[in-house]
C-alpha cells in the first residue's frame, strides 16, 4: 500500500518525561513513546516529527504530529488505536489523514502557551505538578502593563536560553495577557514562534514586576539591552502548558484531495 502521512493531535502530562524529542541518554520521552506505540500498532519503524518539541515537565493540551505508514488504518482512527497502546499521561485527541507534503514545521502558525501560578500563601499538594506555587501577592495589573511591552516583534534574545541555536532571536508575540482563575494566575501568551525558555523567562519576568520588584516599563529596557542577565528568572517548567497550535493557511488535505477539515 502507498505510504500516507498521518497528523496526531497529542495530549500529554509531561511530568515524567525529559520532553517531547528523542535523546540518547533516555528512552523516556514523548516521541518515543509515540514511535514505540506506532510500531507496535503496524508493526513499523517511524520516526514522529512533532510540531512543538516541549521540554522536560512541560505539558500540551494539543502539540500535533506526523508521521507516515503504509498501514490500511483509516486516518482517523489511528487515535483510538493509538490510544491502547499508549501510557495514561499520553493521548491523541484527534487523528487525520494529511498531504505527504504537509510538515508542520515548515508551515506559518500561531501558538499559544499558558503558565499556571498557584498564588497562595501555602502550597497545594494536588497542584504542585501543573502549576508554579508562588506565595507572595502580585499586582496583576502591573504585570499587564508590562506583558503589553512584549507585543509586536521584537528581539528576544534576553528572554531566551543562552544555550539557544536559533539563527534569528526575532519573534513576533500577538497577545500576552495575565487573569486570575481563583487562587491561580495565568499567563497567556500567543506568538509566531519562540525560543528555547522564552515563555518560562516571560513568565518569571511578570512574576517579579508583580511582586513589585521592578516596573512594567523595564519591559522594554530589557529587550533593549538583548542580554540574559536584563531579564527575570526562568519559571520552573511544570507551570507551563502548550494550549494552541494553529496553522495559519489550513493544514492541506490527503494528496489530490481539499483542506483536512
Amino acid at each position: 500500500m502507498q505510504s500516507r502521512r498521518i497528523m496526531l493531535i497529542v495530549s500529554y502530562d509531561g511530568t515524567g518525561y525529559s520532553g517531547w524529542a528523542l535523546q540518547s541518554s533516555t528512552p523516556n520521552t514523548i516521541e518515543g513513546e509515540l514511535n514505540r506505540a506506532i510500531m507496535r500498532l503496524t508493526g513499523e519503524e517511524v520516526n514522529v516529527i512533532g510540531a512543538s518539541r516541549t521540554d522536560a515537565g512541560v505539558h500540551a493540551y494539543g502539540n500535533v504530529a506526523v508521521f507516515d505508514t503504509c498501514s490500511r488504518i483509516p486516518g482517523d482512527r489511528f487515535s483510538f488505536a493509538l490510544n491502547h497502546e499508549l501510557p495514561d499521561d499520553i493521548c491523541i485527541v484527534q487523528s487525520k489523514e494529511v498531504s505527504s507534503e504537509f510538515h508542520p514545521r515548515h508551515c506559518d502558525t500561531l501558538k499559544t502557551y499558558e503558565y499556571r501560578v498557584l498564588n497562595t500563601k501555602q502550597s497545594v499538594p494536588t497542584k504542585r505538578l501543573y502549576s508554579y506555587h508562588f506565595s507572595m501577592p502580585l499586582n496583576i495589573d502591573a504585570m499587564n502593563e508590562a506583558a503589553a511591552f512584549l507585543v509586536g516583534e521584537h528581539d528576544f534574545t534576553s528572554f531566551c536560553n543562552t544555550e539557544s541555536q536559533a539563527l534569528s532571536h526575532v519573534r513576533t508575540i500577538k497577545d500576552v495577557k495575565v487573569t486570575r482563575e481563583n487562587d491561580e494566575v495565568v499567563i497567556t501568551v500567543t506568538g509566531n514562534g519562540f525560543l528555547y525558555n522564552m515563555v518560562r523567562i516571560i513568565a518569571g519576568t511578570l512574576l517579579q514586576i508583580g511582586r513589585g520588584k521592578g516596573a512594567p516599563e523595564d519591559i522594554k529596557t530589557m529587550l533593549e539591552k538583548k542580554d540574559r542577565a536584563a531579564a527575570g528568572p526562568t519559571a520552573p517548567a511544570m507551570g507551563l502548558f502548550l494550549k494552541e497550535y494553529k496553522f495559519v493557511d489550513g493544514i492541506p488535505g490527503p494528496d489530490g484531495g481539499g483542506k483536512a477539515s
